[in-house]
């Protein structure tokens, strides 16, 4: 259902429209009290951030909730007019792929000392046009009353999902349009090569029901018993398992990839200060600590934000070494997504 802060097929211009002509009528600035925000992670925790920045500033945040690939592609569309001010939330590579192309601006926060080594390294990258809010790990989820009832072995590798056993019983999210999903294409490519890589995503392909829009999606799906497995973040599969307790997280053990969630300004920016106090609050840790009540359990960036006690214990975790710079690449992850569509969800 659509909501004051998250119009999926495009946002209603009325209400700014009425503002500004209020704003301009009174001879006020009323209208620079709006902040247009692209949003990228789960629904329930753009609409958080909205309302409570709102209610806590006055400013009027109007939000559209995609993915983050989504976001890339709208930005780059708007290039030439710019329609949102910032882009908070989603896997950070395509936020790198944005500021290479200039779609985003540079901004240092005064927080910027306070997060961790982790969120600053990707700021450094992209040459202070982001930073990095959050940290996940990649995995998948399986419903173990289901797997028990056909007489299945629970998967513990990644090889594992490419058996006959789960011929059409997989779901993960298409990465043209998914951060989630091109952190598992980056991830396979590293772990065994471009050649490997591609091979296996051939084989994981025939026992693919479903590629989703969106890289939770896989995740609920597994938690509803839509699914037997469903590739996701591991925070993700955690939120559907506290829905659900036959649904259990796996860490792959060949090792897993990571996403660092991040935040942008945009390029052109038309209410560029409301998106600097904005980018300045996100990062606190009274803003971050509305990520798990409203089920969303990554690591956040600020060392002062309480870690949840539900998110992933990166300890355990064989995590590879994420070669941000190269994945975050406009390039490669054009050249990639072509390949992967030619090759793979094409038959080629």
């Amino acid at each position: 259902m659509k909501g004051p802060f998250d119009r999926r097929q495009g946002r209603t211009w009325l209400g700014l429209a009425v503002l500004a002509i209020f704003g301009l009528a009174g001879g006020t600035h009323a209208a620079d009290r709006n902040l247009v925000m692209y949003c990228g992670v789960d629904e329930a925790w753009c609409r958080a951030m909205a309302t409570t920045y709102q209610k806590e500033t006055g400013v009027s945040v109007d939000m559209t909730r995609m993915s983050a690939g989504e976001i890339y592609a709208r930005l780059r569309a708007e290039k030439d007019n710019p329609q949102a001010d910032i882009w908070w939330g989603g896997t950070g590579d395509p936020h790198l792929q944005a500021a290479e192309e200039g779609l985003t601006q540079e901004y240092k926060s005064p927080q910027l000392a306070n997060l961790r080594d982790w969120a600053l390294r990707q700021a450094e990258r992209a040459k202070n046009r982001t930073v990095g809010i959050y940290l996940g790990a990649l995995g998948y989820g399986y419903n173990e009353e289901d797997l028990k009832q056909r007489g299945l072995t629970a998967p513990a590798c990644w090889a594992d999902l490419v058996k006959p056993d789960f011929q059409g019983e997989i779901e993960m999210a298409d990465p043209n349009s998914s951060g989630t999903a091109w952190t598992m294409l980056a991830t396979i490519v590293q772990l065994m090569g471009e050649d490997k890589a591609f091979d296996y995503l051939k084989q994981l392909n025939k026992n693919i029901a479903e590629y989703t829009k969106a890289g939770a999606a896989p995740a609920l799906a597994v938690g509803k018993g839509e699914t037997l497995v469903g590739i996701s973040f591991q925070h993700d599969v955690i939120n559907a398992a506290k829905q659900n307790p036959a649904v259990k997280v796996v860490s792959p053990c060949e090792g897993t990839g990571f996403e660092i969630g991040s935040m942008s300004i945009v390029a052109g920016a038309k209410h560029i200060d409301e998106a600097r106090k904005f980018y300045d609050w996100a990062l606190t840790p009274d803003a971050q600590k509305l990520a798990a009540p409203n089920g969303s359990y990554q690591i956040p960036s600020n060392t002062g934000t309480p870690v949840p006690p539900e998110a992933p214990d990166l300890s355990k975790i064989k995590l590879i070494d994420y070669d941000f710079a190269k994945y975050g690449s406009s390039a490669e992850r054009k050249r990639l997504l072509k390949k992967f569509t030619d090759e793979v969800r094409n038959g080629g």
